[in-house]
């Protein structure tokens, strides 16, 4: 009968409540012993490479788990931490920056943020595509990639910071470099989320930031107050940013400016605000509403943040993590074809899309 880690994890269930913490030790170290010795049984050809059960090489402080969640987050807090929970895939570059910006330590920001992580959290790695069993909080099994799907992992890296009792404290959807992943590890950690919100915490940060120059093109809206849609109209993104936020600015400056993009804003009317203004504005569902409640009730809290309505006044797609021109120009056009209705898992649109592009002869740098 052919072993997986998935049958190996089974087993052990049964005796971690019995022998505690040392059985769970050695049992882990037995597991993936078991799971060398198959790769060699089983043979690949002398060039090849066993295919890592993690996307993207992760830092060997992140913990070899059994996926088990509940036992992870009882475990961490036995060990006065809690988890993170990391989804990657490979080829991804926002994966691999955050692997080397982040957490490689090569520099004083990355070392600091790396001290931290290892000190407060357990991390534990999962691939989006993966096919390793798992078991969430609320006792249900499902491969990685289905867990993924049920969590609505739309980007890669996608963090969750579970506290002790389970709940999730954060979701980073998508990339932050370490000057803005540092100060939210700083709210996370110390104890900031009990006092002041994630956003008014970062506003005060922001405050200390070099100004930068508000965006000037065609395809902004004279009237970002005027948010209401109309069936048949154009769909809306809602641009959520600061005046002094250096991502803003390059993605007015790079993303917006490539040829293939200007036709793609032109099917938008695009909205852009910033914290306090409008003070008052209509919402895309048409109702009059304060701004700053209007991004608190969208839950804002990074930018910049595009959301994305239909001709109807609601949501169907959103994004606040870093991104590069290409996955910029391709989350406009998911939404503009109205693709997200066929596709719901932007990264499986991503990837065809990428396919299509190289197969008509055009070049991708999912970094450009």
């Amino acid at each position: 009968m052919p072993c997986s880690l998935a049958f190996v994890s089974r087993c052990r269930r049964g005796f971690v409540g019995v022998f505690g913490v040392a059985w769970r030790l050695a049992w882990r170290a037995a597991t993936f012993a078991v799971a060398a010795v198959i790769a060699l049984v089983i043979g690949t050809p002398a060039t090849a490479q066993v295919a890592s059960p993690h996307a993207i090489d992760i830092p060997r402080w992140f913990t070899e788990s059994f996926l088990d969640f509940k036992d992870e987050v009882a475990e961490a807090a036995r060990a006065n931490k809690r988890v993170m929970i990391y989804f990657g895939q490979d080829g991804c570059p926002y994966c691999k920056a955050l692997m080397v910006a982040n957490f490689g330590g090569g520099t004083p920001a990355s070392r600091e943020i790396t001290a931290k992580t290892q000190k407060h959290f357990v991390a534990i790695a999962l691939n989006l595509w993966g096919d390793r069993e798992t078991t969430w909080l609320d006792g249900t099994r499902a491969p990685e990639k289905e867990l993924a799907r049920r969590l609505a992992v739309q980007f890669t890296p996608t963090l969750m910071f579970l506290d002790t009792d389970g709940r999730v404290m954060l979701r980073l959807n998508g990339y932050q470099p370490p000057e803005r992943f540092g100060p939210i590890l700083d709210w996370l950690v110390g104890g900031h989320a009990r006092s002041e919100s994630l956003a008014d915490y970062l506003a005060t940060r922001d405050v200390k930031a070099a100004p930068t120059p508000a965006p000037k093109g065609a395809y902004l809206m004279r009237n970002a107050a005027a948010l209401a849609r109309k069936p048949g109209g154009k769909p809306l993104a809602v641009m959520f940013e600061s005046d002094r936020c250096a991502p803003c600015a390059e993605l007015h400056r790079e993303a917006f400016q490539r040829p293939t993009m200007k036709p793609l804003l032109g099917r938008f009317d695009v909205a852009r605000l910033v914290p306090g203004q409008p003070a008052r504005l209509t919402s895309p569902a048409g109702a009059a509403v304060d701004g700053k409640a209007f991004a608190r009730d969208l839950q804002i809290t990074l930018h910049p943040t595009v959301v994305f309505f239909d001709d109807g006044g609601r949501e169907v797609f959103r994004f606040d993590g870093y991104m590069r021109p290409f996955h910029v120009e391709s989350a406009f056009e998911y939404v503009a074809t109205g693709a997200y209705r066929r596709e719901p898992q932007f990264q499986r649109y991503l990837q065809a899309r990428a396919e299509r592009l190289r197969e008509a002869g055009k070049p991708i740098d999912l970094w450009r």
